[in-house]
């Protein structure tokens, strides 16, 4: 069943490059007027016009910024909350400088999308808000202690909007990527020897593709998904249900960039 969001306004923070840029082109697809938040380097106005849409400059760790480019965008009936970023360094050695970049980014500018959103859908008592978090939400991973507590932090936010939005009939979800192929991971999928020892405990023995997470992202966002709300969906090829690992070399090969059966 094709989604449909003619006649809708949609909003997508970070939206000129991977998940985000991928949501954006599925609501556009869907027939949603999409506006896409994102700095001035990111070019969102000449990336929004190639989807038929339009873009504006926004900071989303700075309120004033949000406020005045939903002003301009109109009131919105979907708003995805994806603008992030990570910073490796161990907990004894990540600077306060990463620490606070990466928070005020992460979570910072999540709630200021969120709450921008909420204000705005509130007085006409609809909408549909979509968090990108992640599987980082739930687990440690090494060298990522700032980009992890951010990112299990939305998952407050996400459960304390739902529940007082929900009256409202706005429903607010997230998703949460696992390994997504984008500018920001392009790196470990150009190391063969660490993806194949990485997609071990990944089922389905690969990593993903933004428009993967993007297509997620649209249907939580569509009338398919109206009775559900406060709800995480992973996108991660089945890495969080995967204990002890998948693939080994009895059974299978690693060619080129994923594990296959024999």
């Amino acid at each position: 069943m094709p989604l449909d969001f003619n006649g809708k306004i949609a909003v997508v923070t970070g939206g000129a490059n991977g998940i985000g840029l991928a949501a954006a082109r599925a609501l556009a697809s869907g027939g949603a007027q999409v506006w896409i938040f994102d700095l001035e380097r990111e070019r969102p106005q000449e990336v929004a016009r190639s989807l038929g849409g339009r873009g504006c400059h926004v900071d989303v760790t700075d309120w004033s910024s949000i406020d005045a480019a939903f002003e301009q965008a109109g009131a919105p009936d979907i708003v995805v909350a994806n603008a992030g970023m990570a910073i490796w360094g161990h907990v004894d050695e990540i600077s306060a400088d990463a620490w606070n970049k990466t928070i005020a980014l992460n979570l910072g500018g999540v709630f200021h999308t969120v709450q921008a959103a909420a204000r705005r859908m509130k007085p006409r008592r609809r909408g549909a808000i979509v968090i990108t978090a992640s599987t980082n939400s739930y687990d440690g991973e090494a060298t990522l202690v700032a980009y992890n507590a951010s990112k299990a932090g939305i998952l407050g936010i996400l459960h304390t909007a739902a529940n007082e939005l929900g009256p409202w009939q706005i429903r607010i979800n997230a998703v949460c990527p696992g390994l997504i192929r984008t500018r920001l991971t392009e790196k470990f999928f150009l190391n063969p020897p660490l993806i194949k020892e990485y997609f071990r405990d990944i089922p389905l023995g690969r990593g993903g593709a933004p428009e993967e997470v993007g297509n997620t992202i649209a249907f939580l966002a569509s009338d398919l998904a109206s009775y559900i709300t406060g709800a995480t969906l992973f996108v991660d090829g089945g890495q969080m249900a995967s204990k002890f690992g998948t693939w080994t070399e009895e059974t299978a090969d690693f060619v080129t960039d994923r594990w296959k059966l024999r």
